[in-house]
């Protein structure tokens, strides 16, 4: 009963307190508090911190209650106790909880109360107004008066009772009580002094919110002891401000806990030490539990990290199976359709054979496809893929036969003005006929030029023109429609599969050899195993070369058996154009030739015939030719290969051949292309001397036909090469390059089969835009190049010979082709300004005398190469006309202090120093003719 009675006490004093408070206002409800305060006349001011007055009755000592208030029976009331106020007597029990109260004058009379500035309204402190007690830490305040501290309470709105509404306000000061008591408390190693008279009069004067000071308190020690900071000041008025907002189930965090200490710094400081927690209390257990932890989450993450490693490689292992098996399923797939696709071609083959010869007599569409199907690896590195691929607009000239249609399938897009420039140049068939212009035509019907949609899909992916085809659908169904109901056959460029691909799209044949049989001939040492097969004489050297040993090897042992070679050449296998060649002139840099010499001396023929008589010297060559090649060897194409060791690189990765270089200073390069047909009739369709604007290894022009070997002899070989090559699979067009020199020991003309490439040529498309603009006829048998001339012509020819009565239809002519000039200025220029250039310095054709100047445009948007077809009588002269057009467009075009990047200074060069050439030759044959017909004579 007492407890109940000591909480109902302080309930009652609670609301007497905080009469606003919501809660309060509740108990009040719950309690039917039914109380009128009776009237008080005698006021009675208080002292306040703040300085702000109120009026009213003083209540006596609240906290001090008199031994009766525990007695259940009431007391008599007195005289004195009515003096003593409401309170007083509702504390001593004289006037019942349910008692009506009816207050005659309201206890408390409102009146203005002063209010001091800001600066001024805190000027007296704690100290001044309640003394100085002495603590563990500064100066604590006393515990204050109980009327002080109701005055103290922060000013709350006025309270009624439910009963009846009280007279009169009841005003309250606002000034907090936390502004009268600011003191410090010192805790020493965690633990605070409790009987400090300090922390005794905090506690008094907080005793109603203790409950949370204490709270806070403890888990203060608790931190301050578990990191064993020695001292910490903790300041009152934030504690008692912080422990406020806190409820008993909410634990504070240690930024709460320092926001408390004065010395907060130093205590972080301490907090953050790294091992402290370990020095406090607890810190022995804390220390082991650390490292439990630690050695469990240690193994934890060990054994997760396995999981996840096992996880992940059971992932890799699921996807990679995923991925072999699709990529099974697709290599399958596309091993099964090229294997369709080369059945098909063998099908379509064996009927193109078969009705050949009904065939090219028919109407038939051509389809050129002019694909340059390398590995994916050579096609990388060729510049300007598209537009090498597009080197060879010749072809477009088979429709010189009336029954040929052609469907050209170009790499590159064209403008209207290189489009309008072809049909011009193809309508002047009928033209070249009459020798009279006003005859030309328009023959857009007779030939078509395709480009696919693809070549803008795949831009960077350098894919050959027969794959691009492959993937422009709307290409292969308007080529259909172009070759529906018709005899229709492809002639490709470099084979690839893709060739046949496309051939079983359209369902046509194709006039070439199996990529494979191609590719495998085609390589450098391919051709030597042709070469070696047919029977004809090829330069001293050694193919298959795929390791270092072994070249040093084969190498030193060449230099032994052909000690007169100066210059040897290092080929790769499948590169073309001369781009995969270098040369050594390894005589020159080579110390031990000498002793080489005269060890070669001190036997006899027959003993040196013998290896083991060749052993010491090959150890020396051996030994020396490693440093030498890498210091004097030089790659043609030096922008591919800067350094002997790049070329090195590639030439045993991919395999190639050592061969020497004639032995004279005078050599001449040739190529004759040949035709395979589908019933195995092998033809000679051009042959021509090559020209070297690039260098002496590289060709960049042809002179037709070729004049430099008796047609008998070449003929003779090139058979036998055809026979060879066909009885290995070989089908269609391709092209054999020899090396003509005199010996210098002999003094014989030696000639040497070279290279092999079993592709449609550029020299071939040159000659056919050449027979196409001529109407002539090259017959390679006796190398002669014969045009019949129009009617003006031919009847001033019979006035001349009409004594003789010898009349002459046809007369010989030359050209010269090079579809490899280049000049960086032409892109400044239009192709329309260049050929009114050309024409204004008498550059230009004669349809009557079918002899002058042709040239070939390959795209409008660089412009920086071109080519050009020169045909006159005789040789000297058609090769001055053809440098003198080179001078003329160099001159027009290029600026005195601006000359480009070109290739026609060194064409000129060639032209002139095969012109010198040819003047000795031709006194030679001046000279030879007197003695022959002296002989004849006798």
């Amino acid at each position: 009963y007492y407890i109940l009675q000591q909480q109902q006490l302080e309930m009652d004093m609670k609301i007497t307190l905080d009469p606003p408070n919501i809660s309060n206002t509740a108990v009040l409800k719950q309690q039917n508090y039914e109380t009128r305060l009776p009237l008080i006349t005698k006021k009675k001011s208080a002292p306040m911190c703040s300085q702000k007055i109120g009026k009213g009755h003083t209540v006596s000592n609240l906290w001090g209650l008199p031994a009766s208030h525990h007695m259940s029976s009431p007391l008599p009331l007195l005289e004195e106790d009515r003096t003593k106020g409401i309170l007083s007597l509702t504390e001593l029990r004289l006037i019942p909880p349910a008692a009506k109260i009816t207050l005659q004058t309201p206890p408390v009379v409102s009146k203005a109360a002063p209010f001091h500035e800001f600066h001024k309204q805190h000027k007296k402190s704690a100290e001044a107004i309640y003394g100085k007690y002495s603590s563990s830490k500064g100066n604590i305040a006393p515990l204050p008066s109980s009327s002080s501290m109701v005055s103290a309470r922060k000013s709350k709105p006025a309270w009624t009772y439910p009963a009846q509404q009280l007279e009169s306000d009841l005003q309250i000061p606002s000034q907090t009580q936390d502004l009268c008591f600011d003191c410090d408390i010192a805790v020493y190693h965690g633990t605070i002094d409790q009987k400090a008279p300090g922390f005794l009069a905090f506690k008094q004067h907080y005793c109603l919110s203790w409950k949370s000071i204490v709270f806070f308190l403890e888990h203060t020690e608790k931190l301050l002891k578990d990191y064993a900071v020695p001292l910490a000041t903790i300041n009152c008025k934030k504690l008692v401000e912080v422990a406020s907002d806190f409820e008993l189930n909410e634990n504070p965090t240690k930024s709460d806990i320092l926001s408390v200490i004065k010395n907060q710094s130093t205590v972080e400081k301490i907090l953050n030490r790294p091992g402290q927690r370990y020095k406090g209390q607890g810190g022995t257990e804390m220390a082991a539990t650390k490292i439990q932890t630690t050695w469990r989450c240690y193994q934890a993450r060990k054994a997760y990290v396995h999981f996840r490693q096992q996880q992940w490689a059971s992932g890799v292992i699921a996807i990679s199976w995923l991925l072999h098996n699709h990529m099974a399923r697709v290599k399958k797939t596309l091993k099964e359709s090229r294997q369709r696709h080369l059945e098909n071609f063998y099908i379509r083959a064996k009927h193109l054979a078969a009705n050949w010869n009904r065939i090219r007599t028919s109407r038939r569409t051509i389809i050129h496809i002019p694909s340059l199907g390398y590995s994916q690896c050579i096609r990388e590195h060729i510049p300007g893929l598209a537009l090498q691929q597009n080197m060879q607009m010749g072809r477009l000239c088979d429709i010189l036969d009336a029954n040929v249609d052609v469907i050209y399938i170009c790499p590159l897009h064209l403008s209207e003005e290189l489009l309008q420039y072809y049909n011009k140049l193809l309508g002047l068939q009928a033209a070249v006929r009459s020798g009279k212009p006003e005859d030309m035509g328009d023959l857009q019907d007779r030939f078509k030029i395709l480009t696919p949609e693809a070549i803008n899909s795949f831009p960077k992916h350098h894919m050959c023109l027969a794959t691009q085809l492959k993937y422009s659908p709307k290409t292969i169904k308007r080529i259909k429609i172009l070759i529906q109901s018709k005899d229709a056959y492809i002639i490709g460029g470099v084979p690839h599969k893709d060739d046949l691909a496309v051939a079983d799209m359209l369902n046509v044949p194709i006039l070439g050899s199996v990529p494979e049989v191609a590719h495998l001939y085609s390589t450098k040492s391919g051709s030597k195993r042709i070469f070696t097969s047919a029977c004809v004489p090829t330069p001293p050297g050694e193919s298959d070369i795929y390791n270092n040993e072994q070249m040093i090897s084969a190498l030193s042992q060449l230099i032994l058996d052909n000690m007169e070679v100066r210059r040897w050449l290092f080929k790769v296998n499948d590169e073309s154009g001369g781009n995969g060649t270098a040369y050594c002139d390894i005589i020159l840099h080579l110390k031990c030739y000498h002793w080489v010499q005269n060890e070669r001396q001190r036997y006899s023929p027959e003993i040196w015939s013998k290896k083991w008589a060749h052993e010491p010297a090959l150890v020396k060559i051996s030994q020396e030719l490693p440093g030498l090649l890498a210091q004097h060897v030089q790659p043609v194409n030096e922008k591919r290969f800067p350094t002997w060791e790049k070329f090195l690189q590639t030439f045993l990765s991919q395999g190639g051949v050592i061969e020497a270089f004639p032995l004279s200073e005078n050599v001449t390069n040739l190529t004759v292309d040949m035709l395979i047909e589908p019933t195995g009739k092998i033809k000679i369709v051009s042959s021509g001397d090559q020209l070297h604007a690039d260098g002496p290894l590289r060709s960049s022009g042809t002179t037709i036909p070729q004049c430099s070997v008796d047609p008998a002899v070449l003929n003779s070989l090139c058979l036998k090469i055809g026979e060879t090559c066909k009885s290995k699979g070989v089908l269609g067009y391709f092209s054999v390059d020899f090396v003509t020199f005199i010996h210098p020991q002999t003094m014989e003309q030696q000639v040497w089969a070279t290279d092999l490439d079993l592709c449609y040529s550029d020299q071939l498309a040159l000659t056919q835009l050449m027979l196409y603009v001529t109407d002539g006829n090259l017959d390679c048998c006796s190398s002669r190049f014969e045009v019949s001339l129009g009617s003006n012509k031919m009847k001033s020819q019979r006035i001349q010979h009409e004594e003789t009565k010898t009349p002459s239809p046809v007369s010989n002519r030359c050209a010269v082709a090079s579809s490899q000039l280049r000049h960086s200025s032409l892109s400044v220029i239009y192709y329309n300004v260049l050929l009114q250039m050309c024409k204004a310095r008498g550059v230009g054709f004669d349809l009557q005398e079918k002899q002058g100047t042709v040239f070939i445009l390959y795209e409008d948007q660089q412009r920086y190469r071109l080519g050009m077809i020169t045909i006159g009588e005789d040789l000297q002269g058609v090769l001055m006309t053809f440098a003198r057009n080179l001078f003329i467009i160099h001159q027009e075009i290029s600026a005195p202090n601006m000359q480009g990047e070109t290739n026609f200074k060194m064409a000129i060069q060639d032209i002139e120093a095969i012109l010198g050439i040819t003047a000795e030759n031709k006194l030679k044959l001046e000279e030879e003719q007197p003695l022959k017909a002296d002989a004849l004579k006798e």
